[in-house]
């Protein structure tokens, strides 16, 4: 039996909590707007997050990271952090937090620990110099107007990427009204968390404020982008219409544009998976690159994991996908074998290209991989299923540990989330920002040790539109200083 006293603590302790998760999310949002901090909590982003998210997230940091955060903890920490001459950065709340647990003792304060643990951080000396680079979607579709969602997110003052401008088709009225109507509600990611305004005489959209011009044309090179103020611009092609170098060298040719990025996998151009392989190219010496597919990310940063650890002598690759655009939504002609059945209704067998486009992202592993696809009745998440053979034996609890520490330190703490729950469904990872949500429950391991079967959701559009982010803000030498 519950007794009336213990009801009652409960309430006063949880209003307590939610007092100070939204005194948390005031000195999150200063520290974003006043000092260009972003923060994190153990990889999840905490800007624009509501006081419940702001708990359940230090709830993941108790089961999965194994530190007992208590948000007044994590409250006094970034008060602390706004006393001081911070550059632009982006910081691991959670990961800071816990280090002054640890240690904290052998300091007089917060601040003389701060002061310590980010010293490269602190002063005008640690300042990096950051221009901002202008953004062009050229293509408004699915992955588009995520983008558009997302870069308008993080825009924070303005000093790394900067939307000021959307091809299409057509500009005419019509047109703007239908893509602004698109980018306010969508049927899986919901409501856009901000203002959309359609300004039909400058052939515009007012998103929160910002003016992002609307362009038309078939033919990228004859757009003179100048004659808008935009400069240098990086331009993120979500159509799918060019794939290889020499279309995609189009947007080139046109006034304004310096770098290009394409949202699917490219041919001829460098196939970059963030977290990975980014590094292998050097931004200064090349202008078209690809982001590869979304689930060529979601497998990647687990596969390189695998293989660094223990070897992967052969595999095949599942990848059982949500539906999409390129499917019909009824019985009709289609170019592909069955793509042409109604979508929604049907399960359906298809080719994925995921298995060779390992090997330009990790040499000499795609060769020892087969991969096909389902397409099945969901209209958003999906998961691959990674059967490999590998050089080491290994045991279930090893190879979770193994994910669990690539998932909290590293290379690839922004790719990779480690999942500890066996109720999880696809529809539980929308909106998930890592391109792979690992599902430690699901692993399996052979008797043998070496055969293993490993499961990875990811959300195919928001999961894979956070990593073009993140190659974006690296191809165009934006990102700040990173303490996580």
């Amino acid at each position: 039996m519950i007794r009336l006293e213990d009801y009652q603590q409960a309430v006063e302790n949880r209003i307590k909590n939610e007092k100070n998760a939204v005194c948390l999310i005031k000195a999150i949002n200063d520290l974003w707007y006043d000092k260009g901090v972003e923060t994190v909590l153990f990889r999840n982003q905490l800007i624009d997050r509501r006081p419940g998210e702001i708990l359940n997230l230090h709830h993941y940091a108790e089961q999965v990271v194994g530190v007992p955060l208590k948000v007044e903890d994590t409250l006094a920490m970034a008060q602390a952090l706004l006393q001081e001459d911070i550059c632009p950065a982006r910081m691991d709340l959670g990961r800071l937090t816990k280090e002054y647990l640890e240690i904290g003792q052998q300091f007089p304060d917060r601040s003389a620990f701060i002061r310590h643990q980010l010293r490269d951080f602190i002063g005008p000396e640690n300042r990096i110099t950051i221009h901002p680079k202008d953004v062009i979607l050229y293509g408004f579709g699915r992955i588009g107007r995520l983008v558009a969602r997302e870069l308008i997110a993080q825009e924070g003052r303005g000093e790394q990427l900067r939307l000021r401008a959307i091809v299409t088709r057509e500009n005419d009225d019509l047109s703007i009204k239908k893509r602004a109507s698109l980018l306010r509600v969508d049927s899986v990611h919901g409501a856009f968390p901000g203002t959309v305004i359609e300004d039909y005489e400058n052939k515009a959209l007012i998103i929160n404020g910002r003016k992002v011009a609307m362009i038309a044309t078939s033919k990228p090179e004859e757009i003179d982008y100048t004659q808008y103020g935009i400069n240098d611009a990086l331009v993120i092609d979500n159509t799918g219409a060019y794939r290889d170098r020499a279309a995609l060298s189009r947007h080139l040719q046109s006034k304004g544009v310096s770098k290009v990025l394409l949202t699917a996998p490219g041919k001829g151009v460098p196939n970059l998976v963030h977290g990975v392989n980014q590094r292998s190219v050097n931004p200064d010496e090349e202008n078209i690159f690809s982001a590869a597919s979304c689930t060529t990310n979601a497998i990647v940063p687990v596969l390189k994991v695998i293989n660094d650890a223990y070897g992967i002598e052969k595999g095949h690759i599942e990848t059982i996908h949500a539906y999409t655009n390129d499917q019909n939504l009824v019985d009709n002609m289609h170019p592909k074998y069955r793509r042409g059945r109604a979508a929604a209704l049907n399960m359906v067998i298809t080719e994925t290209g995921a298995g060779s486009a390992v090997d330009k992202a990790i040499p000499g592993l795609g060769s020892k991989l087969t991969s096909n696809a389902i397409r099945v009745p969901v209209p958003d998440g999906s998961l691959a299923i990674l059967n490999l053979t590998l050089s080491k034996s290994t045991s279930v609890d090893d190879i979770n540990q193994t994910m669990r520490r690539a998932a909290l330190q590293g290379d690839l703490v922004e790719q990779i989330m480690y999942h500890i729950s066996d109720e999880l469904v696809s529809s539980d990872i929308i909106g998930n920002p890592c391109p792979s949500v690992f599902d430690s429950k699901a692993t399996i391991v052979h008797p043998d040790g070496k055969s293993v079967v490993l499961y990875v959701w990811y959300d195919n559009e928001y999961g894979y539109t956070r990593q073009v982010i993140r190659l974006s803000k690296y191809l165009a030498k934006v990102r700040r200083k990173s303490y996580y």
